[in-house]
């Protein structure tokens, strides 16, 4: 019997496949092999493994072709939407359907993106049992034959179902498919490709706002439904068809609810942030239209106010994206939303010119949607991105409310007997806009004492691995009291927590 002469001589059987296996963790095919396949005592490999299965996102690639197709997705889903003031001025000031109220006609705006988020559980349960690209369809077929219907509404209760309820629910299955799929393809660019992404609502929004006014100007409101159904329909199916997610890479959570997830501060004061910040955007983007003719404007100057305010966001979105990349996602998304609820105090409220009218348009259109630009990539810091499908699921819950009773709210607060009929509704988005901020603020603070934690524990894994595990304390001073978040502000600090793009 013949013994090895060296220790590196043996090799037990089967270590070629073994050897195999790890030597190809450098290699390309690492993205296809669990950490757990090797042993844990082979040369170089940690001696706890605490992430079963790394992936690391491409940065680009193919992730682009999704970020075009998910900027025409939402130019056919949100851009529609959005051109729901062009409708609503056109129900107020004719009577097309006789009894209908205002508050009736509010509602039908607010359901559709209700009905959009309420809908997100489903679709996401719909992810886990089928495919991106068979949800997206769905979502597609629904959209438009919820305005095929809508082109043949007799009664207003027609439109809460089709214009409303339906369309919405088809919305919510493109979105849900489609807003998790960028965040699989990037990582350092992540925020930038996903503004680039969430901007096609805003040029959706420009040309669906002025071509749906001339088309009912010329040729009516159910030819408007029909026109408009059968452009989302091409558009939508093509952009389907280019989708293409990672999920057998990231291997995604998506369990619909998700509850372990609500009982995290942190994401409480993400779910208020949303909620707040929702409250005012849908008053800003129903009503601006209404308060041009309010103030003496012709109906083409509201639509134009209207479509101005989408142009701002195409081109706002993609720069806050970049600017959150560079400066922080909390940073920015917090500063943005502050500037919005501002703009409403110091632009919209003093108003009486169409100058002045534009003006707000273009400020705040650049920073009012700040929240679907960035709420992916804020999740992502919150929740990490296995637990993002989850995570947006229930932030699509959570704003259902705000968005179904927003614009019933501002026109509940309208006044039509005095000089600013609006007065009361863009005090009422201002506040929202601030008390959104303030929760930003504190999701801020939450993540500088947990990046502190985390430098904390990463430093005493060093000495651990250095052999001076036994002999290592903290400082004094740190363990007396951990400096608050806030004080992370002064001096040479302040660079350091914007050079973070985490925080």
């Amino acid at each position: 019997m013949t013994h090895p002469s060296s220790e590196s001589d043996y090799k037990p059987s089967g270590s070629n496949d073994i050897e195999q296996k790890y030597n190809d963790v450098d290699g390309e095919s690492n993205h296809e092999l669990e950490l757990r396949q090797i042993p844990s005592d082979a040369p170089g490999m940690p001696a706890v493994i605490e992430n079963e299965h790394v992936d690391v996102p491409p940065d680009g690639g193919y992730g682009w072709v999704c970020v075009a197709a998910g900027f025409m997705i939402n130019a056919c889903t949100w851009g529609v939407n959005s051109s729901y003031g062009v409708y609503l001025a056109h129900y107020l000031h004719e009577n097309v359907y006789p009894g209908a109220t205002p508050l009736m006609y509010a509602f039908i705006g607010g359901l559709s993106i209700s009905s959009s988020m309420i809908i997100g559980p489903l679709a996401t349960l719909c992810l886990r049992k089928t495919s991106t690209r068979t949800v997206m369809m769905a979502g597609v077929l629904m959209e438009t034959g919820a305005l095929i219907a809508a082109s043949f509404s007799k009664q207003i209760w027609h439109l809460f179902l089709t214009q409303g309820v339906f369309f919405g629910i088809g919305m919510g299955f493109l979105f849900t498919g489609s807003v998790g799929v960028i965040s699989q393809w990037f990582a350092k660019k992540r925020s930038v490709a996903t503004g680039i992404t969430a901007a096609g609502s805003g040029i959706g929004g420009l040309i669906f706002s002025l071509s749906i006014r001339h088309i009912i100007t010329t040729m009516g409101t159910p030819w408007a439904f029909r026109i408009v159904a059968v452009a989302i329909f091409v558009n939508n199916s093509i952009c389907t068809y280019f989708t293409r997610d990672r999920n057998k890479f990231v291997n995604p959570n998506q369990r619909a609810f998700d509850l372990a997830i609500l009982r995290r501060y942190e994401f409480l004061l993400t779910v208020a942030w949303g909620f707040f910040s929702m409250l005012g955007y849908v008053v800003i983007l129903f009503s601006l239209p209404d308060f041009a003719t309010s103030r003496g404007f012709s109906k083409v100057q509201g639509s134009v106010l209207g479509a101005l305010l989408n142009l701002s966001m195409a081109f706002g979105r993609p720069l806050v994206g970049l600017s959150s990349d560079y400066y922080g996602r909390l940073n920015v998304s917090g500063l943005m939303t502050l500037i919005t609820g501002i703009s409403c105090f110091a632009i919209w409220l003093p108003a009486k010119t169409f100058g002045v009218a534009i003006f707000f348009s273009l400020v705040n259109g650049a920073v009012c949607g700040t929240f679907w630009t960035t709420i992916a990539p804020v999740c992502v810091e919150v929740v990490g991105l296995k637990d993002l499908p989850s995570a947006l699921s229930l932030m699509w819950l959570s704003v259902v409310l705000p968005t179904t009773f927003s614009e019933p709210i501002g026109l509940l607060l309208r006044r039509p007997d005095m000089e600013n009929q609006y007065l009361y509704p863009q005090i009422f988005s201002g506040v929202m806009y601030l008390a959104a901020a303030g929760c930003v603020y504190l999701l801020r603070a939450w993540k500088v004492g947990d990046n502190d934690r985390r430098e904390k524990e990463e430093e005493e894994k060093r000495e651990a691995a250095r052999g001076d595990k036994e002999d290592f304390q903290a400082p004094a001073e740190v363990q007396q009291e951990r400096p608050r978040p806030f004080e992370k502000w002064r001096g040479k600090e302040v660079s350091r927590w914007f050079r973070y793009g985490v925080v």
